[in-house]
């Protein structure tokens, strides 16, 4: 289960992710529903949390190849300057597409700049976000911008960026049926 937290103006609305046979279904505070759909604006921001494990770096080290002792090795992370082992930061930033793509499923991430400005840790909680601001139509299609950042120990910003993904529509799926007004 993964816990994402949606705002909409000043008001914060918690949503469970819960995967069921591969396929995900969000649960939200709010009971209203709407046949209409809602419409991606300007200012919205996403959010989800993750907590990387030692697991987590083990897969993507055999996907990635990317075998850096900072990441495995206490002694070389601590010798580097460092209090433990590092998530690789390319690990981290994932959150990103995955919250534009659960948002928008058929999304096509077309670019991303990242600063890395904190490290992050095995076990730390790490909350990833996606603010929405610029939406021009591209062809039949919607080309999107977003300001990206994570935190961490309530609210150090870790990890600051941009992203531009192509939209097929600006309905918002994650949540269409369930999302807080």
């Amino acid at each position: 289960m993964t816990l994402f937290l949606y705002r909409k103006g000043n008001s914060i609305f918690k949503m469970r992710s819960i995967v069921v046979n591969s396929t995900s279904f969000f649960n939200t505070r709010s009971s209203s529903s709407s046949s209409t759909p809602t419409i991606l604006k300007i200012g919205e921001i996403f959010r989800e949390s993750r907590t990387f494990s030692d697991d987590d770096i083990l897969q993507y080290s055999r996907l990635s190849f990317d075998r850096n002792p900072l990441h495995f090795d206490v002694d070389c992370a601590r010798s580097a300057g460092f209090e433990d082992r590092l998530v690789p930061g390319i690990l981290v930033a994932s959150l990103f597409p995955r919250i534009i793509a659960t948002q928008f499923p058929g999304a096509l991430y077309v670019s991303q700049n990242l600063k890395f400005q904190l490290p992050i840790y095995v076990g730390e909680e790490i909350i990833g976000e996606v603010e929405t601001t610029h939406i021009r139509p591209f062809k039949d299609k919607y080309l999107a911008k977003f300001v990206t950042k994570c935190y961490k120990d309530g609210g150090r910003i870790v990890i600051d960026g941009d992203a531009k993904a192509l939209l097929t529509s600006l309905s918002l799926k994650g949540e269409s049926c369930t999302r807080p007004e």
